[in-house]
């Protein structure tokens, strides 16, 4: 599996380039601005970026999405309980963003759902609280937990659909129940160090004590 974690926009958001080096397919996750560096880090590597996968529709995650369609002709594919926020978000939010606003989804999906490039899939961990669609993607040894863990934090849960029993839940029964060495892939750079493992959030992340 190839893998490249990008720092992207003004909000240390983490974009992640995950690709098959077989079949010469990837997928992006999260491409909220850059795009330009993330398609040249692609290429750079012989792939082809087949899907843009929004972890949650907040803005400053989905700033990216109608750039990378319109320069690879990738399929966004977001959590159906999200992929209102692509379409229905105030344009107004996006102008704040210096960013157009997102197509809507190409693909939804659903927790247990696959994604897949190549022989590589990632499977779909339903894990609400931050937003009601988030999701995290796993796949053996690594998890992407987009803006509902964060290393030693968590996401707010104070926007609108946001939910603090909801993520705690999610976090201890969904992501917590994975193999202590797999390693968690936020959403942002807001941490000591911009990688984590399951096994180091559960003994320090005061979040979930």
């Amino acid at each position: 599996m190839f893998l490249k974690q990008m720092q992207v926009g003004h909000m240390a958001i983490f974009a992640y380039i995950v690709g098959d080096p077989e079949s010469g397919e990837a997928l992006v996750i999260d491409p909220a601005a850059n795009c330009g560096g993330i398609i040249k880090v692609a290429q750079e590597n012989n792939f082809n970026i087949k899907y843009i996968v929004n972890t949650h529709g907040h803005v400053d995650h989905i700033s990216g999405n109608t750039e990378m369609k319109k320069k690879t002709g990738a399929e966004i594919i977001i959590h159906k309980d999200d992929a209102e926020l692509l379409v229905f978000t105030p344009p107004m939010v996006f102008k704040m963003f210096g960013a157009e606003q997102s197509p809507p989804a190409d693909i939804t999906v659903n927790d247990g759902d696959l994604i897949t490039v190549g022989g590589l899939s990632l499977k779909v961990i339903h894990t609400p609280g931050h937003s009601p669609g988030g999701m995290s993607l796993y796949t053996k040894g690594y998890v992407f937990t987009g803006d509902t863990l964060f290393v030693e934090a968590v996401g707010r849960t104070d926007l609108p659909g946001g939910s603090w029993s909801v993520m705690h839940r999610s976090i201890t029964e969904r992501l917590c129940t994975l193999p202590d060495d797999t390693k968690v892939l936020p959403g942002h750079n807001y941490g000591r160090m911009p990688t984590s493992t399951i096994g180091h959030e559960k003994m320090y992340n005061p979040y979930i004590k």
